[in-house]
């Protein structure tokens, strides 16, 4: 519970921040007519999606498991996730293209104060956005919340370019501020990429990592009565994963005692944060 409640605090604390941040973007960015600012803007907009689907995924993949969801509900955070990244990658088409008119276009850029203004805050507040919730995803060892702190950390960096850009911008180098545009515009696509192959692996079913599967596999080989193992297979439940397969045991233990084995087994791969359910069959040989 305590893990569902400390990812609603820091999705609305995302949302809240990002809509504050967007609003001063947009606005300075018209006034100025800044394209690396207007980018910067739509950077924070992808952000508040990004902050609401984690609230909405949370919300719902906090649903206990029923009759019609035997897994839980886990995939619903997905699926949204996959609609917003294509809105992402659409917004940043959009502003490519602007961008690179702007660039062969007569500048109207007009410097203000306020975009080195509206550039600091963003930063200081991205950059406590991200140790606040690094800090809440360390202690919960949440995949989620760790996306999420990352996401924070990298805006920190894409406005430190905006800010660059304008300020060279007071040394008449105006072309840099729609190369600026263009260089945000791009890493706001890419980062709907990543969320639209995200997406699309775990709704496609796509199997646990090699690095975690070997983890999961070294704790089958801790266990010497268990002479084979067969048949692993990672199913994704959200973030998580059930995982089933097959150990061999000797025939001659009786049926409670092979149990017994694969009951503990079952329990400390239950410890990882990633595994959802553990099936296990168990065969003599």
């Amino acid at each position: 519970m305590k893990r569902f409640q400390s990812t609603k605090i820091a999705s609305f604390l995302g949302i809240f921040f990002n809509l504050l941040l967007f609003l001063i973007k947009f606005i300075v960015s018209m006034i100025t007519s800044s394209q690396s600012m207007m980018a910067d803007a739509m950077n924070s907009l992808g952000d508040i999606f990004s902050s609401l689907m984690t609230w909405i995924g949370n919300k719902i993949a906090s649903k206990p498991k029923d009759q019609d969801h035997n897994l839980g509900h886990g995939k619903a955070e997905y699926i949204y996730s996959l609609f917003i990244s294509i809105i992402i990658m659409m917004m940043a088409i959009t502003l490519i293209k602007d961008s690179i008119f702007s660039l062969f276009s007569p500048s109207k850029y007009h410097f203000s104060i306020w975009l080195i203004i509206v550039c600091l805050i963003t930063i200081l507040t991205k950059l406590g956005l991200y140790f606040y919730i690094h800090y809440l995803s360390k202690n919960l060892n949440s995949l989620l919340l760790k996306a999420n702190a990352k996401d924070h950390l990298y805006d920190s960096f894409i406005t430190c370019i905006n800010l660059g850009a304008i300020l060279l911008t007071q040394y008449g180098i105006y072309f840099i501020d729609s190369i600026a545009g263009i260089f945000i515009a791009l890493w706001i696509f890419y980062q709907g990429f990543k969320i639209c192959k995200e997406s699309y692996d775990v709704l496609m079913d796509k199997t646990i990592d090699p690095k975690k599967r070997s983890e999961v596999l070294n704790i089958i080989k801790k266990y010497p009565k268990v002479k084979r193992m067969s048949h692993f297979v990672a199913i994704p439940v959200g973030y998580q994963y059930q995982i089933s397969f097959t150990i061999y045991v000797d025939g001659n233990l009786s049926t409670y005692q092979s149990h017994q084995i694969a009951n503990k087994i079952e329990l400390e791969l239950k410890q990882l944060p990633e595994i959802y359910s553990v099936v296990i069959h168990v065969n003599p040989i």
